[in-house]
């Protein structure tokens, strides 16, 4: 029996090999558990199946029969396989402890110990890694780790901002130059970067084409990546409507590469804002796809989060909004924009005292960013209208204070609420910050220091300030100091004479004498090559224009002048020379002293203007009638008359005759269908 299993495992063994050198790991994994069957602690055997599991990329099972047999399948014997099971199973941080347990590390576990440094985000270790690999070894696969050094710089160069050195690698094929493209994003050289994808896009072009499996569809699809960082460079440069386009090329193919849609669908929603929000909801469910977390970088992980948060907070998804940046900020406690959305959030709900309570919390607790924080802050206490609490809060920035942009804005502020005390405080505290910065820097030198132009410029514009606002005695000493600084200013000198002219006179006298002679302010000027240009020659022509009339006119001075005759005035048509005209005449009608009123018609004041149906009779109109008038009958068709002008009704408050009449035979009608039994 022992002779006949051997020879059956010799045939299962060469099936085995058959199957293995045609690629047929499915087949050849049906002889290894015939093998396990006749031994099944048989390493040989063990190690087969696991090798052919993972070619089939069944990774969980494989790794589930390593852990099984841990007995025979040491971690010398196979740990290899183990850790390339969980770095394909997303586990990395177990695939570096099996990496870093195992007694020798063989260069395949160097190899895998690049990738796995890589996907977490250590790029130094990585960088190191690669280039022993490249020192080291002398295979095929040169090209290869080539690349992934590369990839490695533009990593560091693209989230670490770490300036890349030259690795001197020929960029020979696509990936090199389109790693070295993203490098160069990084650094922020844009159109160096379109170069670089440019010719990666000729170089995969060519050697894709040289297949002739491989369709243009393919081909399409190769170049996606490439197509996407173009599309990004665009945005980044700010022609949005040539990335929109081409980013929704990309989304058209329908690429495999979930990573590459999330981030131009994320891309997409960063272009859109606040506006075409129904098409960056659509979008939003490309950054959800399965996968996308292990394809995708932390930091363009994080950057889709808080995207989503503010699409969020666009359409008025309140909750949503505060659970997602809810969420961040416990992930990234530090983080300024989890705090951000959330005061933006309440700001949208008009909640600013909130808002401004949540970012003050935020920067007690984290000083290093409270420098944003409080910027923030003082937006949002402008926008309430309090400026001055607005002024508060920026100059409780301590790092920012002598920043010539916040003196600026600070006295700007000052000076629309009309503190001017203020105003001049600022400019005060930032020239005495330089003046002590320099001092520091001189180490208690004696040597004369000139001022930095930031310093003189702050000086400058104090005294300036100052002059504009009358403080005359308060702007000298600055002037004096720029005048120390540059005797030669002569602008200074003369500011600095007016400034005295009104403080003290002697002064200003003594200093006017520092002022250049005429002679030396004279500027040389070819008067000839002046006359001849031809701005000159435009003036002079139309100045001989005016000459010649000049001339005309002297000539004409000694001949008598006529007078022009002064129209009469026209007078009325029936104007009678005789009757003294009516003083009275200019004033308006009403303003008279004759004036008596209009006298009111007898036929227009008859005409009644009562409610539609009514009619009215002489009587009821006629206010010269009184209670002892004898009553007149009424005409036939007409209301009653009225006796009394004390109880005379007003037309539109009559009612049209017969109208209670009909009322009631309206009533009667009622009751009388009421009597039909209802």
């Amino acid at each position: 029996k022992m002779a006949a299993a051997a020879g059956a495992a010799a045939g299962l063994w060469s099936e085995v090999n058959r199957c293995g050198q045609n690629g047929d790991f499915a087949r050849a994994l049906k002889s290894v558990n015939k093998i396990l069957q006749i031994n099944k602690d048989d390493v040989i055997a063990l190690q087969c199946k696991v090798v052919c599991l993972i070619q089939n990329g069944n990774f969980k099972e494989a790794l589930g029969v390593i852990n099984t047999h841990t007995k025979v399948l040491t971690s010398d014997v196979i740990a290899f396989e183990k850790a390339y099971c969980e770095y394909r199973l997303n586990r990395i941080e177990s695939a570096l402890k099996t990496i870093q347990s195992a007694s020798q590390q063989t260069d395949k576990l160097k190899e895998l110990y690049g990738q796995v440094l890589y996907r977490l985000e250590r790029y130094d270790d990585c960088l190191a890694a690669y280039r022993d690999l490249i020192r080291n070894s002398q295979d095929e696969y040169e090209e290869e780790r080539k690349t992934n050094l590369s990839a490695v710089v533009a990593a560091q160069s693209t989230w670490e901002k770490v300036v890349p050195e030259d690795l001197g690698l020929r960029e020979a094929t696509y990936e090199l130059c389109y790693n070295s493209a993203c490098a160069l994003i990084g650094q922020g050289k844009l159109n160096e970067a379109m170069k670089k994808l440019q010719k990666a896009e000729e170089l995969c072009r060519q050697s894709l084409s040289e297949d002739s499996d491989v369709t243009e569809e393919d081909i399409e699809a190769e170049l996606a990546i490439i197509h996407g960082q173009m599309a990004y460079i665009m945005q980044l440069q700010g022609r949005t409507e040539d990335a929109l386009q081409l980013y929704n090329q990309i989304i058209k193919l329908k690429p495999t590469d979930v990573g590459l849609l999330a981030v131009i669908a994320n891309n997409i929603i960063t272009i859109n804002k606040d506006q075409n929000v129904f098409d960056s909801k659509k979008k939003v469910k490309l950054t959800n796809a399965e996968g996308v977390e292990h394809k995708l970088s932390k930091k363009q992980l994080q950057a889709i989060e808080f995207n989503k948060a503010l699409l969020a907070m666009y359409t008025n998804q309140a909750d949503q909004c505060r659970k997602l940046s809810a969420s961040l900020q416990s992930q990234s406690p530090e983080h300024l924009l989890p705090v951000l959305i959330q005061a933006a959030q309440l700001c949208r709900e008009k909640q600013h005292a909130k808002a401004v309570g949540l970012l003050q919390d935020f920067a007690d607790q984290h000083p290093a960013n409270a420098a944003e924080i409080k910027l923030t802050m003082a937006q949002l206490k402008i926008a309430q209208g309090s400026v001055t609490k607005a002024c508060m809060i920026l100059r409780s920035i301590e790092e920012l204070q002598h920043k010539p942009g916040m003196v600026s804005a600070l006295v700007t502020m000052y000076s629309h609420e009309e503190d001017i005390d203020s105003a001049i405080e600022v400019f005060t505290q930032a020239i005495q910050w330089y003046q002590q910065h320099q001092a520091r820097t001189n180490h208690g030198c004696c040597v004369f220091q000139p001022k930095s132009p930031v310093h003189l410029s702050l000086i400058r514009e104090a005294a300036n300030f100052k002059l504009k606002h009358g403080r005359k005695k308060e702007a000298i000493s600055d002037l004096e100091e720029l005048w120390k600084q540059n005797p030669k200013d002569v602008h200074t000198l003369a500011q600095l004479i007016s400034a005295y002219s009104l403080v003290d006179p002697e002064k200003a006298k003594v200093l006017s004498k520092h002022l250049p002679s005429s002679d030396t302010m004279s500027l040389k000027v070819d008067v000839d090559a002046l006359e001849n240009s031809h701005g000159a020659t435009y003036v002079r022509k139309k100045a001989g224009k005016l000459t010649g009339d000049n001339q005309q006119k002297e000539q004409g001075q000694g001949e008598v002048k006529k007078k022009k005759k002064k129209k009469k005035g026209k007078l009325p048509k029936n104007y009678d020379p005789k009757v003294t005209p009516d003083p009275e005449r200019w004033l308006p009608m009403r303003e008279r002293s004759y004036y008596r009123g209009r006298k009111k018609g007898k036929k227009k004041d008859q005409v009644g203007k009562g409610t539609q149906g009514s009619t009215t009779t002489g009587s009821e109109l006629d206010a010269s009638r009184t209670a002892s008038s004898p009553p007149t009958s009424p005409r036939p068709g007409s209301g009653a008359a009225v006796s009394a002008a004390s109880n005379v009704i007003p037309p539109r408050h009559q009612k049209p005759a017969g109208a209670p009449a009909t009322k009631k035979k309206q009533q009667q009608k009622k009751k009388k269908g009421a009597k039909g039994g209802w």
